[in-house]
């Protein structure tokens, strides 16, 4: 009897990973990296349509669906920055629905605020945090997808080179770039190459690229083949010296932020302290507690507490955050 518990459990275990194996095979034939790679060769081959965004002839960019708002939002500097930070993000969002959100955050925080007595400082910090938080959503997307395009840089700058080597002219190698290599960078260099196709000068096609990605090493790309086309050299060449360049520097900066993780995370621990005590005293008495908001001297040493908070916080940032 023994043995037959024992050997139909190994059995059910092994049914378990071959199922489990065969899950993960069936996702990357079928929605992997790799799958999705290919389907754009096929689509390509076929002359099928390519899923990616196409640039406007005029360079224009919808701020809103209507008409109207969309000439009010193209008169305001703060949209235009806006719009930037959302390209950079790589969101579908438009500046209206930016707005909205931000607006709606607002919104909703003077809801909440009207079911409990709250000093008016603590109301507007509170409205602002919430008016905020689709800012820190974008803020947050875009630092992810620059990282992501750093890290494929180096892969970038040794297809450019390798390209370069064979004997194709580099338009083509940036339309090469845009069909291999995955997102987000592709989508980049592809939308560069439809600009050059567009009739935009291949300088200004570039600086157009550095524009919507501002990261360093990019720019010494960019600044390296603006030169070379004007100066001559070997091309293939430098851009291996880049890619060699960013490789380490991203090792470095790999090695930084291991050697200030501790820092990083007593910045985190010692910032949100304060905040879930008071949170575990408002549940547990809140009468106790009420004295911060209601006494004025409460309300003094709430302010110097969120002072001193604000300071250390940042001073800790500025100590760990090392520039490489």
């Amino acid at each position: 009897m023994d043995a037959v518990f024992y050997g139909f459990s190994v059995l059910l275990f092994a049914a378990v990973i071959l199922l489990i194996e065969g899950a993960y095979l069936w996702w990357s034939g079928t929605r992997g990296s790799g799958a999705r790679r290919i389907a754009r060769r096929l689509r390509l081959m076929s002359g099928g349509d390519v899923a990616h965004e196409q640039v406007s002839i005029l360079k224009q960019r919808h701020y809103s669906s209507g008409d109207w708002l969309d000439s009010v939002l193209q008169r305001m500097h703060l949209a235009h920055a806006i719009d930037r930070m959302l390209r950079q993000s790589g969101l579908r969002w438009s500046v209206s629905q930016f707005i909205g959100a931000s607006l709606g955050g607002l919104l909703l925080a003077l809801v909440l605020l009207q079911l409990r007595p709250v000093p008016s400082a603590a109301k507007a910090m509170v409205a602002l945090m919430f008016m905020c938080v689709p800012w820190l959503l974008v803020r947050r997307a875009r630092a992810a997808r620059m990282i992501k395009i750093e890290e494929q840089l180096p892969e970038a700058a040794d297809f450019l080179a390798r390209a370069m080597r064979a004997g194709h002219s580099f338009s083509n190698v940036l339309q090469m770039v845009g069909t291999e290599l995955p997102e987000p960078l592709s989508g980049e260099f592809r939308a560069a190459h439809e600009e050059i196709n567009y009739g935009v000068p291949m300088n200004e096609a570039l600086y157009n690229l550095a524009d919507r990605v501002p990261l360093t090493d990019l720019r010494y790309l960019i600044i390296a083949v603006v030169i070379q086309r004007e100066s001559g050299g070997n091309l293939a060449e430098i851009l291996g010296n880049i890619s060699h360049i960013i490789r380490e520097r991203l090792k470095l900066i790999a090695k930084v932020r291991v050697l200030s993780a501790e820092g990083r995370m007593s910045a985190w621990v010692l910032g949100l302290m304060p905040f879930c005590v008071m949170l575990f005293m408002t549940i547990v008495n809140p009468q106790y507690v009420s004295l911060l908001w209601t006494d004025p001297l409460g309300i003094k040493m709430l302010w110097a507490s969120a002072g001193m908070i604000l300071v250390g916080a940042l001073w800790i940032r500025r100590l760990v955050q090392i520039r490489v």
